[in-house]
């Protein structure tokens, strides 16, 4: 893929990301971050000035999609513009608007649009939990230490795992396991919460959903991974490195701080809260190095079934 094609489609990932009008200014900070280290990537776009571009309306959708001339290209277009839209687990009334002009601007017809969004769709119903009444963590006993590490653990190598598949939906499938990962610890402190206060949480912690899937994507489109037979992936890791570093490190620190922040009675502040989790990350980049030979042997195990039976699930990974 040449750099006017990927230029075009991380392009249409920053539309994705502006179509709810990024009212949070936190996420948009991310965006504009994560923007601006894509762009120092090897044979990357100046995604810097790109995201300028987007957000001052210098370019248009219609201008970006003429760049796509391959079917292939415009299918993981509208594709990772799906999965940037169900990134928090949800899809606004704008934002489905968005989603029906690029499906006419790609020229793709209604059911060729339904095939290459279900898998955003299916990994986003089977990620949600139900919504639960909390319940005082005082009434229940204290979990394990033991068995937390383990838990999280077992999540941040499986997050690592997914960064080696080529398919799209596996670096969507990265943030419903780690909402998933919140949910587990609380559970386990006594404490059961919906979704939404899990999102807040990740929010407030730092995480933002919508920008750490564009991240997440970004690297793998700039790697050259997505398209590639996983088996090829193996043994010669290259660009994927830093994604499975990111995602792992990002997995134990956000386990590691749900567990202070359960275990203190929920009383952590948003200062503290992100000053933990940046605290964390460093630590947690060099123990995916000790762990990288169970994250490519994870990584041997997964497919679509595997993947949503993990987050179906009730019990631990």
């Amino acid at each position: 893929m040449q750099t006017e094609q990927l230029d075009a489609i991380l392009s249409i990932a920053l539309f994705a990301a502006f179509a709810d009008g990024v009212k949070d200014e936190r996420e948009r900070t991310e965006v504009r971050r994560i923007a601006e280290s894509l762009t120092g990537e090897a044979g990357a776009p100046d995604l810097a000035r790109r995201y300028q571009d987007v957000l001052m309306k210098r370019v248009t959708l219609a201008g970006v999609v003429n760049s796509l001339n391959a079917p292939e290209q415009r299918h993981l277009a509208y594709e990772m513009a799906v999965c940037v839209c169900a990134a928090d687990g949800r899809q606004t009334e704008a934002e489905r608007r968005f989603l029906g002009e690029l499906q006419q601007l790609l020229g793709l017809a209604a059911g060729e649009a339904a095939t290459l969004a279900a898998p955003a769709d299916a990994i986003a119903e089977a990620a949600a939990p139900e919504a639960v009444a909390a319940t005082p963590a005082a009434a229940a006993s204290a979990p394990a230490e033991a068995e937390l590490d383990r838990t999280t653990l077992n999540y941040a190598i499986l997050a690592g795992a997914l960064e080696l598949l080529p398919q799209s939906w596996a670096s969507m499938a990265i943030i419903p396991l780690q909402l998933k990962l919140v949910h587990r610890i609380g559970e386990m402190h006594g404490v059961s919460l919906d979704q939404g206060h899990i999102r807040e949480f990740l929010a407030t912690a730092g995480v933002g959903l919508t920008s750490q899937y564009l991240e997440q994507f970004g690297r793998k489109l700039i790697g050259g991974l997505l398209g590639k037979a996983v088996g090829k992936t193996f043994g010669k890791l290259g660009g994927a490195a830093t994604g499975i570093a990111f995602s792992f490190a990002t997995t134990w620190a956000l386990g590691q701080v749900a567990r202070r922040y359960y275990a203190g009675g929920r009383q952590m502040s948003g200062d503290v809260l992100r000053q933990s989790f940046q605290g964390l990350l460093g630590p947690a980049k060099d123990l995916q190095q000790r762990y990288l030979p169970q994250i490519e042997e994870t990584a041997r195990g997964l497919d679509a079934q595997r993947v949503m039976a993990l987050l179906k699930g009730n019990g631990p990974v």
